[in-house]
């Protein structure tokens, strides 16, 4: 099913989370990502662990016709709004990350907590990192990631020849598909614009 999905539409796995202190625009910028994915045509893959699930991206991603798929521990309560969304059970968490790395051909970080900063990057490594030529688009709104931008430039740099193809950032939901689109493109996917 993963090589299905992969070659009739871009699965992009979006990381966000609005539990935790941060940034009180978290829910809305999940509900903008959500919608325009879902209405460029990208399918979602989320997380959900320990109840926490991004319940604004993926309604506004079901609202705009968007396909959406969660993948959940044993214990995560669902909630009614989203009633209907494709979910897998998966008990061991090393094997959800597997799992929506397999999916993935994109990840998507928003601005949200180090939990979900810290499932993107282990499921990105269970993909296999920048070899895996599944590229990272995060979304650096009020410097959410400006700690990885830097340490991508001095780490990564020396590891992973083109690293900035591999790691991109953006400040604006207005631009994320422009750098997603980008990325899947240089990654050598075809992506309609």
């Amino acid at each position: 099913m993963a090589a299905d999905i992969a070659t009739t539409k871009p699965t992009i796995a979006v990381f966000a989370s609005d539990h935790g202190p941060g940034d009180p625009e978290r829910a809305s910028i999940m509900s903008q990502a959500g919608s325009l994915l879902a209405r460029r045509g990208a399918r979602i893959v989320c997380l959900a662990e320990q109840d926490a699930i991004a319940v604004p991206l993926i309604t506004s991603a079901r609202a705009a016709g968007g396909e959406v798929l969660i993948i959940a521990d044993e214990a995560s309560k669902v909630p009614a709004a989203l009633a209907g969304v494709p979910l897998e059970r998966i008990a061991e968490r090393g094997r959800r990350l597997v799992r929506v790395a397999e999916l993935a051909a994109l990840f998507v970080g928003l601005p949200g907590s180090l939990v979900s900063a810290s499932s993107l990057y282990s499921s990105w490594v269970k993909a296999g990192g920048g070899a895996s030529g599944k590229p990272v688009v995060l979304l650096n709104r009020n410097r959410a990631f400006e700690v990885v931008r830097g340490l991508s430039a001095d780490v990564l740099s020396h590891s992973l020849k083109r690293y900035d193809r591999y790691v991109v950032f953006t400040d604006s939901i207005e631009d994320l598909w422009n750098k997603v689109s980008w990325a899947l493109g240089e990654a050598g996917h075809k992506v309609a614009d």
